[in-house]
């Protein structure tokens, strides 16, 4: 099977079972859906004012000292707890209130082309994102693609427990996922593609035969270059360079936060 390059469309898949595994944030959608999940989630009154503040001194602190397992645990632990106790229904309907008016604007039209070619291709597409399995599951079901591989919230009776069923969708975490799926599925991963933006896709991207940076951040777009994978560059110039783009956005997004909690609060106030 060829190597997939820069606009060359996936080969037709004969022999072994082949798919294509997208990763969704700023490959496929521009942006962090859950962050427009969470402006949904915010105007029917899942967060308090005090849940904002939180939110936007975590993205803050990101910006300034980085990642860590600390801080991950933190914002999961967090999250968790806002959910615990609201029904599964009623974050999915969100949710397709949420793509309709903003996330399917957001799909840069590259990537929706590389994805509608797979499965003219007969290949299975599946998402593999960090993002809550259902609202995974929303957008791809919403894209056409085969499935969704997300982080999976605990729920009994149809309402959220506030407990992970196992861990974040993250890392090497995506890599272990797509292996467990290609064995329960017969998908041969030397012979399938894999799309993402982040380094933290490295280890997803590294177990398929046909790796492509999208959108790439700096870590990527410097591991592609030395790897010899194809990048597809779907953002105008501008926003590519600006990829400190996830740090301006990042900023952007804290203080859009900070904002409405400020604002929210002098209503209050006058009230």
């Amino acid at each position: 099977m060829p190597d997939a390059t820069p606009g060359d469309p996936p080969a037709t898949a004969t022999g072994p079972r082949v798919a294509a595994f997208f990763d969704v944030d700023n490959t496929i959608i521009r942006g962090a859906s859950a962050f427009h999940l969470a402006h949904g989630l915010y105007g029917r009154g899942f967060f308090s004012l005090r849940d904002i503040a939180w939110a936007a001194a975590m993205n803050a602190r990101y910006q300034l000292f980085g990642e860590n397992t600390e801080q991950i645990a933190e914002i999961r632990s967090s999250a968790l707890s806002i959910m615990t106790g609201h029904s599964v229904a009623e974050v999915v309907a969100i949710g397709e209130e949420v793509y309709d008016q903003v996330l399917e604007l957001r799909i840069f039209p590259g990537t929706r082309a590389l994805l509608d070619d797979h499965l003219a291709a007969g290949h299975q597409v599946w998402l593999v994102t960090a993002t809550p399995v259902e609202i995974g599951e929303l957008i791809a079901r919403r894209l056409g693609a085969t499935g969704c591989i997300g982080t999976v919230a605990e729920h009994r009776d149809g309402f959220y427990t506030g407990r992970l069923v196992g861990d974040l969708l993250h890392g090497r975490a995506k890599a272990s996922a797509v292996q467990a799926l290609a064995e329960r599925d017969g998908i041969d991963l030397r012979a399938s593609y894999g799309y993402g933006d982040s380094a933290n896709d490295v280890a997803v991207l590294s177990s398929l035969g046909h790796p492509v940076a999208i959108n790439p951040d700096k870590r990527l777009r410097r591991h592609a270059r030395e790897a010899g994978w194809p990048v597809r560059e779907f953002r105008d110039r501008r926003r590519a360079a600006t990829r400190g783009g996830l740090r301006t956005a990042s900023w952007a997004g804290a203080a859009w936060m900070v904002g409405l909690a400020l604002r929210s609060l002098r209503r209050a106030l006058r009230a």
